[in-house]
């Protein structure tokens, strides 16, 4: 029989390692984020719509809120990128 490759195979494990175990709760799923806001992108493994893990831990700015989720402007190297990530992904930095 062929192994499954579903959305999480192969990548639970590097997702789960050196971090908690992370219980949804419901404020974490109803965060709200204003624009300009610095957070930092912590992975649930028990989300769906989960951000690469070459962005695990990354930290970025809020630029604008689409829908749910939230585009998250990253500076890595040389390179600017935007992302959209669900508020469940995101920790907010003071």
């Amino acid at each position: 029989m062929q192994k499954s490759n579903g959305t999480l195979s192969k990548r639970t494990r590097n997702l789960s390692r050196h971090f908690k175990k992370s219980m949804l709760s419901v404020d974490s799923t109803i965060k709200e984020f204003n624009t300009g806001d610095k957070v930092a992108l912590v992975p649930r493994i028990n989300a769906k719509n989960i951000p690469h893990p070459r962005y695990k831990g990354k930290v970025g700015k809020v630029i604008e809120k689409r829908g749910s989720a939230y585009v998250i402007e990253l500076k890595i190297m040389n390179a600017t990128k935007k992302i959209i990530v669900p508020a469940i992904h995101l920790q907010l930095i003071r």
